[in-house]
Formats: structure tokens, sequence, C-alpha cells
């Protein structure tokens, strides 16, 4: 992704496209899976870690990151294409987490089931993830 690109997709969800905020946005475009917070704050090594955790604060506001619990103590953010700021989502999927190594997969083919709740209950959020070992676990090349 583009800094035009992402500049864009900031404006889109309401957030000033600063330095930082467009190299965090980029970082989570190309990585192709959702990443913690320390993967993010390996790979940006021009931010601290206070201010990545600013960033990803200021995103989750605007719902430009999904914020997925993956099921070891730890949270990974995922960057949201499909809105444009607003309440709605409609860019959730199922999630995989390899239990071998660690990381956190999208199966972005694989949609959400509805799930019915009970009368007087309203549905905030949802996070769906499955947990195994990924293909290159399996085949022995992580």
């Amino acid at each position: 992704m583009k800094a035009e690109e992402c500049e864009a997709l900031l404006a889109a969800h309401g957030i000033k496209p600063t330095a930082n905020r467009i190299v965090v946005a980029k970082t989570l475009a190309t990585a192709g899976r959702p990443m913690s917070l320390l993967e993010l704050e390996y790979k940006i090594l021009s931010i601290d870690k206070s201010g990545v955790f600013r960033v990803l604060t200021l995103f989750r506001e605007h719902h430009l990151v999904h914020v997925l619990e993956d099921g070891s103590d730890g949270v990974r953010y995922e960057l949201c294409h499909s809105h444009d700021g607003h309440e709605h989502d409609d860019d959730q999927h199922v999630h995989f987490y390899c239990e071998r190594c660690h990381r956190t997969f999208c199966l972005t083919d694989v949609p959400i089931p509805a799930v019915p709740l009970p009368e007087g209950y309203e549905l905030q959020s949802i996070n769906y993830m499955a947990k195994g070992i990924c293909p290159a676990c399996r085949g022995g090349s992580a």
C-alpha cells in the first residue's frame, strides 16, 4: 500500500494523516495477517512502543482496526478495509491461531456464522478464532 492510499484510508475514517499514522497503517496493510503490538514494535523501529500504541488506540476508536483476542493472553491488530469509520463492520471473518508458531491468520473466505441471541441482547462485536496447527508448521517449514 502506497503512502497516498494510506492517507486516503485514514481520511475516510476521519483520521488526520500524520507520518506515524501512515507508517503504522502501511505496516498493518502489508503484513497480510493480524499483528501484535510487539510484532509492530519490531517492524517499526522509527516509532517507540507508546507511539505505536497511541496510533492503534486512535485507529480502534475510528474503526480502522479490528482488535483480536488470539487466546494467548494477547491481542492482535488487523487493518479494516471494508468501511469508512461508521459503527457497522462488514469485514468480519474467521481467524486461525497456530499453536505452534503463534501466528494468527485471516481466513477471509470463511464467514463468521450467524449467532442468534436471546431477546434483549445486542451484539457489539464478535471474535471467531479457530486454533490448531497452520500448514507451514504441519509441513515442518514454519
